[in-house]
């Protein structure tokens, strides 16, 4: 998983969903209000956005594995119209992981999500991830002597350690970071900016951000990456902000 960087939607698409999200909503309409607009231009023109965020692969924002194929809302439409046609509870999404969601919502004793959500926080800091497996589980967190709560209800809505085939592509990407990593290490002089380029070419999970984090920083090759060759440490490091 990746943090998404959102980006602000054109004026006429924003003032849509103003109007849109200002007309009375309950949960009886709004499945037919949204399928409705969801055939508009200015829809369109949402999902497009949402896909130009996960790059030419427009990948699902929540597993970073399968094709992102529908809009998606964070906190679901149908226990909250009010927050369907606001632009910051949208999402990308896959077939599986929307199945798998649903409109599954836990919320904390304090009202807050218990769902990670990707274009608001960075995912790492609630999961980690195993590089044998492929799977990804939810993070120690030290301070509290326990998981990541959102870590935990990530995963388990999510199925992010039962999902064989998502792992198999974590586990892949894992293999090509770490091979491009070695590679730069035997080399003379690296080039700090042309490893980070190369890097992001071959991460097509998010896994950046826990590689050069704070729990594989400490794993090889990075280690020695940080330890040896900290221009190109830092140059990798700042792809992950």
């Amino acid at each position: 998983m990746r943090r998404v960087h959102r980006p602000n939607l054109p004026g006429q698409i924003q003032a849509y969903l103003d109007r849109k999200a200002h007309v009375s909503v309950n949960s009886a309409n709004i499945e037919r209000r949204w399928k409705s607009a969801r055939k508009t231009k200015s829809l369109i023109t949402v999902l497009g956005t949402l896909q130009s965020m996960m790059g030419p692969r427009q990948r699902c924002m929540y597993c970073v594995d399968s094709h992102g194929s529908d809009i998606e809302h964070f906190w679901p439409k149908g226990t909250y119209p009010a927050r369907a046609f606001v632009w910051s509870n949208m999402l990308l999404c896959c077939t599986e992981c929307g199945r798998f969601k649903l409109d599954r919502f836990p919320l904390s004793t304090d009202g807050l999500p218990l769902l990670v959500n990707p274009s608001d926080e960075d995912p790492w800091e609630h999961l980690d991830f195993d590089p044998d497996t492929g799977n990804l589980t939810a993070r120690y967190i030290v301070d509290q002597d326990a998981p990541s709560a959102k870590g935990e209800e990530t995963v388990k809505i999510l199925q992010l350690d039962r999902r064989e085939g998502m792992a198999e592509g974590y586990r892949q990407t894992f293999k090509r970071i770490v091979a491009r990593v070695n590679a730069a290490l035997a080399e003379d002089q690296i080039d700090p900016q042309q490893l980070a380029d190369d890097l992001l070419e071959y991460d097509d999970h998010g896994l950046m951000g826990w590689c050069f984090g704070p729990v594989g920083r400490h794993l090889s090759p990075f280690q020695q990456l940080h330890d040896t060759a900290p221009a190109a440490w830092a140059a990798c490091e700042a792809t992950t902000a």
